[in-house]
């Protein structure tokens, strides 16, 4: 049985491990709501973009880019957005899971194709280049981090682009956790290079109001200017959506730990109170009985 005095340490130890999953909770919904701020301020931006891809591809207009050219696909990349630190419950893990079933699935058939994982994050490099696959290649030098400003997200995005057009890679499709709410992220796969414009003009066709357009210099020039737009809000909406999702699971990851110490300290109370009652109650049989012998 546990003595006052471990009891006492023990309770100090779990009153602090609450007080600091409390404040870590409050430090990454501060994060959390700068996210959701950051995805509510990109999307006019995105909006904007896709209304004149939108209004360009509903014309009679022939468009030529290097950014929507598909091909037969041999080798693909993969790029998956994770955390750099931990405390965040089974984020990465989840990911990483998806991850290896979109390998196993590609890997699939008679033609294997080739795969570059290209990971974002502390957490998920490490555990992807721990990975011993056939056909599997792993590129981590690329310089993006969870805080990397707009500059290097910017060069990571032109750096996907010139492995695409450079026939380095045939598709492009990128992997995430889209933020719905606090307690609530869906893993998403989405096919970045090559453009879609059927998937544009359709998307277009929701946000887009239909109305006759003046392109100057010319649709194809505006076309191959806008592109590049569209690409890099994409990269920039996925990043944002990655960071709000990290900072919503941790936000729950640090509830749950400041529940658990709650009731582990009410459970340690309980039972150093009954320990000093029994102790206080055991000395004074002690005095009773010393009196009676008198």
């Amino acid at each position: 049985m546990a003595t006052l005095r471990e009891l006492k340490s023990r309770i100090g130890s779990v009153s602090s491990t609450e007080k600091t999953t409390s404040a870590m909770k409050m430090i990454s919904s501060a994060k959390m709501r700068k996210a959701t701020t950051q995805l509510q301020q990109l999307t006019p931006y995105r909006g904007m973009v896709q209304q004149v891809l939108g209004h360009l591809l509903m014309t009679d207009h022939e468009f030529d880019s290097p950014l929507t050219t598909e091909r037969e696909v041999k080798h693909i990349d993969l790029v998956i957005f994770g955390s750099d630190d931990g405390l965040c419950g089974a984020y990465n893990i989840n990911l990483f899971k998806q991850l290896l079933t979109v390998v196993g699935d590609l890997r699939k058939g008679k033609q294997p194709l080739d795969i570059t994982i290209i990971p974002v994050g502390k957490k998920l490099t490490r555990a992807a280049l721990k990975l011993k696959i056939e056909g599997v290649d792993v590129l981590s030098d690329h310089g993006l981090d969870t805080r990397s400003n707009s500059e290097v997200l910017n060069a990571f995005t032109e750096m996907l682009r010139n492995r695409f057009v450079s026939g380095t890679t045939d598709r492009v499709d990128v992997l995430y956790m889209r933020f719905i709410s606090t307690s609530r992220q869906r893993f998403t796969r989405e096919q970045l290079l090559p453009v879609s414009p059927a998937a544009l003009s359709q998307e277009a066709d929701r946000k887009a109001a239909n109305r006759p357009c003046l392109f100057e210099p010319d649709a194809n020039t505006l076309f191959n200017s806008v592109l590049p737009l569209h690409i890099r809000a994409t990269i920039a909406n996925v990043y944002t959506q990655n960071s709000a999702s990290e900072q919503s699971a941790r936000v729950m990851a640090m509830q749950t730990a400041s529940d658990n110490a709650k009731e582990l300290l009410d459970d340690l109370k309980l039972e150093y109170n009954k320990l000093r009652q029994q102790s206080i109650t055991t000395e004074l049989l002690d005095i009773l009985g010393g009196q009676v012998e008198r």
